[in-house]
C-alpha cells in the first residue's frame, strides 16, 4: 500500500449518519419539523456532490504523462463515466431534496412555503443589503410575511436556487441599485415617508428582484397576503426611477 494511502483520512458511514442525527436534533430543539431539517441537509449533500462532480470534471480532463493514445482515450473515458455518475447521484439528491413527492402535481405547481424556505432566503438577503446600504431603524418588523410572499411566487426548485438567483441579480444590475438606495434607502431624504420603509429592510433586495422578474405574480401574492401596498408601490416606484 502507498504511504498517500495509508495516510488518507475518510470519514466511515457511522460517523457521517452521527453527524446527520445530531444536527436534526439541534435544528429540532430550534423548533424546525424533520422534514425541513432534512431538506436542508439533503440540499447541502446535493451541493456537495456536485462539487465534486464539477471538480472530478476538471481533474479527469487533464490527462497525466505522454502515454499515447490508447491511454488518453481510457483515461477520458473513465473519467467522464466518474462524473456522468456523480452527476446523476447530485441530480437524484437534489430531486429528494426538492420534491420528494416526485413530480405528480407538475412542474409549475406552487405549494405553501415552508419555513426553512424562509430562513434560507433571509440568510441570502441580509449580506446583499448590506453591500448596498446599511442596517436602519425604520426596517419594518415583518420579514417573513414579506419572504413568504416572495417566494411563493415560485416553484421549490426556484427556491433552491434562489440565493444564487438573487446574488446575479445584484451583480447585474449593481449600478442601479446603488442609485435606487442614495436616493430611496436609509440616510436618504425619503426616509420618513412610509411610501418607501420596505426599502430600509434586507427584504427589498428579494422584492425588487421579483419586481424585476415577475411582478405580477408578486402583486398577486402581495395581496393575498394582504400587506400594505404602499411597501409595493415605494419599491416599485424607485426602481423605475433608478433605471
Amino acid at each position: 500500500m502507498h504511504a498517500a494511502e495509508e495516510n488518507r483520512q475518510e470519514l466511515d458511514p457511522a460517523s457521517v449518519l452521527n453527524a446527520k442525527r445530531t444536527l436534526l436534533q439541534l435544528l429540532g430543539r430550534a423548533g424546525f419539523s424533520a422534514d425541513d431539517a432534512q431538506g436542508l441537509i439533503a440540499l447541502v449533500e446535493a451541493g456537495a456532490l456536485a462539487g465534486a462532480c464539477q471538480e472530478a470534471g476538471a481533474l479527469g480532463a487533464s490527462v497525466p504523462g505522454d502515454k499515447g493514445e490508447p491511454y488518453e482515450s481510457g483515461w477520458l473515458d473513465g473519467a467522464r463515466a466518474v462524473t456522468d455518475a456523480l452527476a446523476g447521484i447530485a441530480e437524484r439528491a437534489l430531486r429528494q431534496s426538492v420534491d420528494p413527492d416526485g413530480p405528480a402535481a407538475g412542474p409549475d405547481v406552487r405549494p405553501p412555503v415552508g419555513r426553512m424556505e424562509v430562513e434560507r432566503a433571509k440568510v441570502a438577503v441580509t449580506p446583499l443589503y448590506l453591500a448596498f446600504t446599511a442596517a436602519s431603524d425604520l426596517d419594518p418588523e415583518v420579514t417573513e410575511e414579506v419572504l413568504a410572499a416572495v417566494l411563493a411566487t415560485m416553484t421549490p426548485w426556484q427556491r433552491a436556487g434562489y440565493a444564487g438567483r438573487l446574488a446575479a441579480f445584484a451583480a447585474a444590475n449593481r449600478a442601479r441599485l446603488e442609485r435606487l438606495y442614495v436616493a430611496y434607502g436609509p440616510g436618504s431624504a425619503t426616509a420618513i415617508h412610509s411610501r418607501y420603509s420596505l426599502l430600509h429592510s434586507a427584504t427589498s433586495i428579494a422584492v425588487l428582484e421579483r419586481l424585476a422578474t415577475a411582478a405580477t405574480a408578486l402583486q398577486e401574492e402581495w395581496d393575498a397576503a394582504e400587506l400594505p401596498p404602499a411597501w409595493l408601490d415605494g419599491p416599485m416606484t424607485a426602481w423605475d426611477a433608478a433605471a
